[in-house]
């Protein structure tokens, strides 16, 4: 995917040189101030702590490493001083011991949980990567290029979905954003990208499709009630562009469509005027009305954006969203994958590369046989320099 960049989920480690800074900077700094004092502030003895810190980190190595320090601090400060009785003594030495070995023993079940959850992500991740098809993807008659960048914390599993396929009745396009993230929505993602395949290639009114992808919801969320997880909605955009000018589009609640070409007197990046916003889908039972099929024309010297709310809600430092209609601006006369990779390194550079939630972007543009082969080739470049 263009722009894309794979990371892999990692619980935060203490670092062994921070371990070992960590011992000899506290150690000598807690022991000469108690004892540089007349009568002594009893402040060694906070020292057996130490171990069950680094546990909450650290490895069980390395936090059997900070408790068999510590042990051998306070025994060399009874030898040192047999007869001090604050700063350290027998009892102090063997409850460090044992609040040592029980810290051991947090830090190794706590180890061996990470790597549970990782396995179970990476898992995860790679059956997503596996379902959601690599772009940039073609059909006769559209060229789609894109990003699609999970959200850390989750490991690259997301709510995000997208599809492009061909149909007898034209070119079928979904994107759409789960409720919620995580392993929790992947269930969700999966059933309304399963139902769109299939319903994509059958059904000839979109108005069809879009009903097909209501059911899944439903009974997703019929089953999932059973096992005690919540219900979720999902916000979609449904597309099919066939041999004529016109785009047809439901919006289930999601963001509407960028379009962007250029005009007198310059670029322009706008979002398509729909006048139907309909319910997210698994909420049609409380719509007044059912869904409507929209249209709007697409030239062949435009594209248009479809994007997740991971993008329109991602918030810089002060707390302003992204401006993306602003940004589009600058890449009306990109490719297709020079805007989506122009447009994710601008989003890391807005919330400093801290993003709160999936961010899904398709970029489209009617085919024709030079696009058939950028897209074949790969090509399309960095985005060109200047642009904002």
């Amino acid at each position: 995917m263009a722009g894309s960049r794979r990371r892999g989920y990692a619980p935060p480690r203490l670092r062994s040189r921070t371990l070992v800074s960590l011992l000899v900077v506290v150690t000598p700094l807690v022991v000469v101030s108690d004892y540089l004092t007349d009568r002594g502030l009893g402040l060694v003895p906070l020292l057996i702590f130490l171990p069950a810190f680094i546990a909450g980190r650290g490895t069980a190595r390395q936090t059997a490493v900070a408790a068999a320090w510590i042990v051998l601090v306070l025994v060399g400060l009874l030898v040192y001083d047999p007869f001090q009785t604050v700063s350290a003594n027998l009892s102090t030495v063997t409850f460090t011991a044992v609040l040592g070995g029980l810290s051991i023993a947090g830090a190794w079940q706590r180890g061996r949980r990470d790597a549970e959850i990782t396995r179970l992500r990476s898992a995860a991740a790679a059956l997503q990567r596996q379902i959601l098809r690599p772009l940039p993807l073609l059909t006769d008659r559209m060229l789609a290029d894109g990003v699609y960048e999970p959200v850390e914390e989750d490991s690259r599993v997301g709510g995000d979905i997208y599809e492009v396929m061909a149909s007898p009745y034209g070119t079928r396009v979904l994107i759409a954003d789960v409720q919620g993230k995580g392993l929790p929505a992947i269930g969700t993602a999966f059933a309304v990208l399963g139902a769109f395949r299939e319903a994509a290639g059958r059904e000839p009114e979109l108005t069809a499709v879009v009903e097909a992808l209501e059911s899944a919801v439903v009974r997703h969320n019929t089953f999932e009630a059973r096992t005690g997880e919540p219900e979720r909605f999902v916000t979609a955009l449904v597309l099919n562009a066939d041999s004529g000018s016109d785009v047809q589009v439901v919006d289930c609640g999601h963001i509407p469509p960028y379009l962007l070409r250029r005009e007198r007197p310059g670029p322009a990046a706008r979002p398509v005027p729909l006048r139907n916003f309909g319910v997210p889908l698994g909420l049609g039972s409380l719509a007044p009305g059912s869904r409507a099929v929209e249209r709007f024309a697409l030239p062949s010297d435009a594209m248009l954006l479809l994007c997740t709310d991971g993008v329109t809600e991602a918030r810089d430092s002060s707390g302003a969203f992204f401006p993306l209609e602003e940004r589009l601006t600058g890449w009306v006369d990109a490719s297709p994958r020079e805007v989506a990779a122009g447009l994710l390194e601008q989003l890391a550079v807005h919330t400093g590369g801290a993003a709160a939630d999936d961010i899904a972007l398709l970029v489209l543009r009617r085919s024709t046989p030079e696009r058939e082969r950028e897209a074949s080739s790969g090509g399309g470049g960095a985005p060109a320099a200047g642009r904002r």
